[in-house]
């Protein structure tokens, strides 16, 4: 968990004022529900966790920036606007207030793989990670968060199992962390909260 909120990625920010609030508000409403039930915020080493985004236009898309775990209320300061990537070159654009999360990668490859998809959420809760793990799709233990290996390995499971029917896997080498995604923001956290309840964590 050291490692956690490290940006492993070359990042070209490229600063600008906060995006219309209108914008995020839907995606704000769901990090507010996340935050409260502890799926997004800050470890016992005061370092957040946690992320959550939504396509905004072709493959460009709005995401909480970096270190925003930790902050109970976000305003449309704390998001972000990623305009472009390069998994060659390990390297991705922001425009906006804040620099992009360090789990952008991650976020960019499942928008740029299926055009249906318009939100993706990060969340931690290591109980429903334990169970999950051999349930559902899960990458490799030995790949990193936030790195071009991890965006490769989601492509690998797109391909290889039924990550596009299930909208949800585990990550094996990040502890705690699991990524749903959906056709808008409510589906992809719809997704997460069925799994809470179906392994009776919490009842909605």
């Amino acid at each position: 968990m050291k490692e956690e909120g490290v940006i492993k990625f070359n990042c070209t920010w490229i600063k600008e004022s906060p995006l219309d609030f209108e914008l995020i508000k839907d995606l704000n409403l769901w990090r507010d529900k996340l935050y409260s039930l502890g799926l997004i915020g800050e470890n016992k080493d005061g370092i957040g966790y946690g992320n959550i985004s939504m396509r905004f236009r072709e493959n460009k898309f709005i995401i909480t920036g970096s270190s925003t775990g930790k902050i109970k209320k976000l305003s449309n300061a704390h998001y972000t606007l990623v305009t472009g990537f390069d998994l060659e070159a390990n390297t991705l654009t922001t425009v906006g207030p804040i620099i992009a999360s360090s789990e952008s990668l991650t976020h960019a490859i499942i928008y740029n793989h299926q055009n249906n998809i318009h939100a993706v959420l990060h969340i931690h809760h290591f109980e429903l990670w334990k169970k999950l793990l051999q349930k559902i799709p899960a990458t490799n233990k030995n790949i990193e968060y936030g790195t071009p290996a991890m965006a490769m390995e989601i492509i690998r499971l797109f391909k290889e199992t039924n990550l596009a029917q299930q909208k949800i896997f585990a990550m094996a080498g990040h502890e705690e962390g699991i990524v749903s995604f959906g056709k808008d923001i409510n589906e992809a956290g719809q997704i997460i909260l069925e799994k809470l309840n179906e392994y009776k964590f919490f009842i909605t």
